[in-house]
């Protein structure tokens, strides 16, 4: 006797989402300024976009994946070697003109900072977007070099013992 069972791809590709999900949701719990709120009656998750960090001979090049983040909605800041990006991205889907199916895109505020070392020059810090994705070019300072000090052997002279020049010694 043959027994046949049904099979649904997309159940399984679903419990997988799921799990993901979960995990992220307790990947994000620990962090207290992007956890998760509750606006408009849906709750969203914190999300953090991705960043890749390169050095060049001459800067730091920040890049930052922001598609759907308009440069209005950014702001970066620089203090005490500490690059901050934050922002937010907006939901596009008018929920009450449409019926959403699924959302797998995160929307809601972000914060990256990122810890550069001191010898960049702050004041030349630029930032262009392209494609959705942010470029920041942290330009180094002149390396600084230690300065090595030459030691000198000294010529000691002879120094005559304070109340003794003078006399002689008999």
């Amino acid at each position: 006797m043959t027994i046949v069972t049904g099979w649904d791809l997309f159940e399984d590709l679903r419990e997988a989402q799921d799990e993901m999900l979960r995990l992220n949701r307790l990947r994000t719990q620990g962090l207290s300024q992007l956890g998760r709120y509750y606006d408009g009656g849906a709750t969203k998750t914190a999300w953090m976009p991705a960043v890749d960090i390169s050095e060049r001979k001459d800067a730091y090049l920040v890049a930052v994946e922001l598609p759907g983040v308009g440069i209005d909605d950014l702001e970066i800041t620089f203090q005490d070697g500490l690059l901050t990006i934050q922002g937010e991205r907006y939901d596009a889907h008018d929920s009450s003109q449409e019926k959403v199916h699924r959302v797998e895109r995160r929307y809601g505020s972000f914060l990256r900072s990122i810890t550069l070392p001191s010898h960049v020059m702050a004041d030349a810090i630029e930032a262009t977007a392209h494609d959705g994705v942010l470029q920041i070019l942290v330009p180094k300072a002149a390396e600084v070099h230690a300065k090595r000090i030459t030691v000198h052997a000294s010529q000691k002279q002879a120094d005559p013992t304070p109340g003794t020049e003078g006399q002689s010694s008999s």
